[in-house]
């Protein structure tokens, strides 16, 4: 399929204003510069709320926000009132509550929009409500209505979303599908799509089709644009085959473009090759050439190139460009102040750290627990748990709200100078967390503390510990063996052990069936493959013959593939 949209004719192609799926690409992979590549192509789809709105705007736009009801009856209460109601309105108010994250209601009153006779569709609402039937509902109702549009125009306003819609689940079939189908149809000629398509191959590390991709654009006279240049860049970066003399190259050719202009991101992207290929000094001062090209209005570059330098371990180059970064107008953002934490801390630089830690807690408005988890991190790793824990009590008395991030760095910290009590404390007030949030904590420090505990020999403690893990979703093979073997050193029956493990589907090893042989007694049994097995308590008997219909089919007799015989477990449970 890729070769038939490679080998594809191109025809024509206009971009739409739409939403970029953001969620594809991580901004913490900053060395791969697909991200900043991706930034400056995207177009977005949530555009702000006109400040010079008219005045039946606002209260109806806070009467449709409600996320518990839907924005139906009170667009309708709107209008039976008397209230006038524009399109233009309606339109701002749907892009409201898409910046919201407000997407059902967002896409019932585009519906509204499209089912009142008196308001006229425009291709930009069909992209609109694509977009908004991708994040509601799945790719298929999405396809179907993509080919029910009214006409090409709508089409053409439409396709790129739901090509992003593909890349965003990294379908290359589908997309290369649809690529073709939007051939078809003419309505491919910008570099948009082919960038998109680009994008695609980088997330899949398809590397080698980046180029045959601009192949097809020069052949069909569709000029690149930066981020055209950006990417194949980054693509002859991550492809061992190329090299840093293939991105010179593209670089070069890009200079010569008249119809391109080389900015700080291209620069960047560069320089990160470089740096790739074990060339520092050539990186450093691609980097400084970048710094000239920044904008005194925007910030994005300044910490893009302040996360360069960082990880060229030139600090020098990082703290001068955040000096330069305040003579941006504005605030600068949380965001902000936690890249240059980040790098500091990289850089081991912690005493410059918490002075730009205090710098940004005398001028916040809002305390943001995450600026402060970097340097509490930097604490926690570094062993300075009493510092660590100072900062902490610092932050609640600012009115800061600790988050899971939080509680898992001092976790982390805790285990790892076994300081197993405070530990403990800890992980109880994250189990309290969890319950409103997706957040687990790893399982590395689940089984630190379920090892101390069996170390201790706590076993009251170890069974609620384990039992509310399991209510989580945290259950692991490891943690029922710690289970089994404090039973065992205890003498107690382990059935509840087991019949939780059943129930979990849990896959025994040799290792969790040894452990349950050793449980020795007064009577023996011919259970898992014939091989003589002795129980340690007259109860475990009892409570093993009164179950013994509930617990035949239980999995650790399933995965020995037990035969009863009249000679073994019959005979032992008396029937």
């Amino acid at each position: 399929m890729a070769n038939r949209f490679i080998s594809a004719g191109i025809r024509r192609y206009a971009q739409p204003r739409l939403l970029s799926p953001l969620s594809d690409y991580q901004p913490n992979q900053l060395s791969k510069f697909c991200f900043i590549s991706f930034v400056f192509g995207a177009r977005t789809l949530c555009s702000s709320v006109d400040s010079r709105a008219s005045a039946f705007h606002v209260p109806l736009a806070r009467k449709l926000k409600s996320r518990k009801q839907s924005p139906l009856p009170a667009l309708k209460n709107w209008v039976d009132e008397g209230n006038d109601v524009s399109h233009s309105e309606l339109r701002r108010i749907a892009r409201t509550l898409v910046k919201s994250k407000c997407y059902h209601h967002a896409l019932e009153v585009v519906k509204w929009i499209e089912n009142q006779k008196n308001f006229h569709m425009i291709p930009a609402d069909y992209a609109m409500k694509l977009e908004l039937i991708i994040e509601n509902y799945d790719l298929m109702e999405a396809e179907e209505y993509f080919m029910n549009l009214p006409d090409s125009a709508a089409k053409k306003a439409a396709c790129l979303t739901l090509l992003r819609g593909y890349i965003r689940v990294r379908d290359t079939n589908k997309a290369e599908t649809f690529m073709v189908k939007l051939y078809e149809l003419g309505l491919v000629l910008s570099p948009h799509p082919f960038n998109e398509i680009m994008k695609l191959y980088l997330a899949t590390c398809e590397y080698r089709k980046v180029p045959l991709v601009i192949q097809q654009m020069k052949r069909n006279k569709v000029p690149c644009n930066v981020l055209s240049y950006n990417l194949w860049m980054n693509a002859c970066t991550e492809e061992e085959g190329y090299g840093v003399a293939a991105v010179e190259t593209v670089f070069r050719q890009m200079q010569n473009d008249r119809n391109v202009e080389v900015g700080w991101s291209s620069l960047a992207t560069l320089a990160n090759a470089y740096k790739k290929a074990g060339q520092s000094k050539k990186a450093i001062l691609v980097l400084k050439d970048a710094e000239r090209k920044l904008s005194t209005c925007n910030r994005l570059g300044y910490f893009f190139l302040i996360t360069l330098y960082a990880s060229l371990k030139e600090k020098e180059g990082v703290l001068r460009l955040w000096e330069a970064s305040k003579a941006v107008g504005g605030r600068i953002s949380c965001a902000n102040y936690i890249c240059i934490l980040i790098c500091l801390v990289k850089l081991g630089d912690i005493v410059q750290a918490k002075r730009i830690f205090l710098e940004w807690e005398s001028n916040c408005q809002k305390y943001d627990i995450r600026v402060s988890n970097v340097l509490l991190g930097a604490y926690a790793r570094n062993g300075s748990m009493e510092e660590a824990e100072s900062l902490h009590l610092h932050t609640l008395q600012k009115g800061g709200c600790p988050n899971y991030k939080t509680l898992e760095i001092l976790m982390e910290g805790y285990v790892n100078w076994q300081k197993m009590d405070e530990a403990i404390i800890t992980m109880k007030r994250a189990l309290a967390m969890m319950k409103d949030c997706h957040w687990r904590p790893p399982h590395g420090l689940v089984l630190a503390i379920a090892e101390y505990l069996e170390k201790d020999g706590n076993l009251k403690y170890a069974n609620k510990y384990i039992t509310d893990l399991r209510n989580f979703g945290l259950f692991s093979l490891s943690l029922y063996k710690i289970l089994l073997r404090m039973h065992l050193s205890a003498n107690k029956p382990p059935f509840h052990i087991l019949k939780m493990m059943d129930e979990d589907k849990i896959e025994m090893d040799n290792e969790t069936l040894s452990i349950l042989k050793a449980f020795t007694g007064c009577v023996q049994a011919e259970v898992f493959g014939g091989e003589a097995v002795t129980w340690n308590s007259v109860s475990f008997l009892g409570f093993f013959k009164e179950n013994f219909n509930s617990y035949i089919s239980m999995y650790v007799f399933r995965l020995k593939q037990v035969e009863l015989k009249s000679t073994g477990a019959e005979r032992f449970c008396g029937i």
